[in-house]
């Protein structure tokens, strides 16, 4: 007979069968007309929403570039559109087929770049669409694009503290607005409960899984079990 162990084989199928049943309640539209999966993804994005809010702390950081010159040649893909982007941002721009010459107050610049992030971060979109007459998404890929390029050419002519002060302002403000854009932020502290639950349960459910096939193996006689040491004669 294939189930040499009974009562082992009989707590993995029991295990199992109520891993499955949890499965499909994990799978219906019970919280809140969301299932499972698409309410604990909304939770951790609204939480890492809530925890990546920089703008302020970085707005005082490019103040001392207020007044600071730059000026750099780039190419981009849509120079019609970058161009105005820049222009709209306080940049003076001399456009030459792809290529970009851009100039001007690497502080204002900056400044404008994460007053728009900030718009985007508090889903007010349509400030950022209304005032570059563009939709809010493609403004900000444009000053991702176009400060990626500002970046390299700043590193080009040696100035680390303003290409450190351009990337500073696209990985945190530009990245978290636009990557979180329409979803509502929320705190750690104030969900600290449903956060550690589900962390539990994720682990606790993981581990159940496991032993269950723990015990139908070890009911159909497969176990790991340490190998005898052949003496030698």
């Amino acid at each position: 007979m294939l189930v040499r162990n009974k009562a082992a084989f009989n707590v993995g199928g029991l295990l199992s069968l109520s891993f499955l049943g949890v499965l499909l309640l994990i799978f219906s539209p019970i919280f809140g007309g969301k299932n499972g999966l698409v309410f604990s993804d909304d939770l951790f994005n609204k939480l890492s929403k809530g925890s990546s809010y920089f703008i302020p702390k970085v707005s005082k950081e490019v103040k001392e570039f207020a007044g600071k010159s730059f000026a750099v040649t780039i190419k981009m893909d849509n120079p019609d559109v970058a161009a105005k982007v820049l222009q709209t941002g306080g940049a003076q721009v001399v456009a030459s087929g792809a290529d970009l010459e851009v100039k001007g107050d690497l502080g204002v610049m900056l400044d404008r770049v994460l007053a728009d992030s900030d718009a985007m971060y508090h889903n007010d979109g349509e400030k950022v669409k209304n005032a570059y007459q563009l939709d809010e998404r493609q403004v900000m890929e444009t000053w991702w694009a176009a400060l990626n390029k500002v970046d390299k050419e700043l590193k080009k002519q040696k100035n680390v503290a303003e290409s450190n002060a351009v990337s500073t302002v696209m990985k945190k403000g530009i990245e978290p607005s636009y990557n979180f854009y329409q979803i509502d932020a929320q705190s750690v502290a104030d969900k600290w409960v449903t956060m550690t639950s589900l962390l539990v349960f994720y682990v606790a459910y993981t581990m159940w899984w496991g032993f269950a096939i723990f015990y139908l193996f070890d009911g159909v006689g497969l176990s790991m079990k340490k190998a005898k040491v052949k003496k030698e004669v």
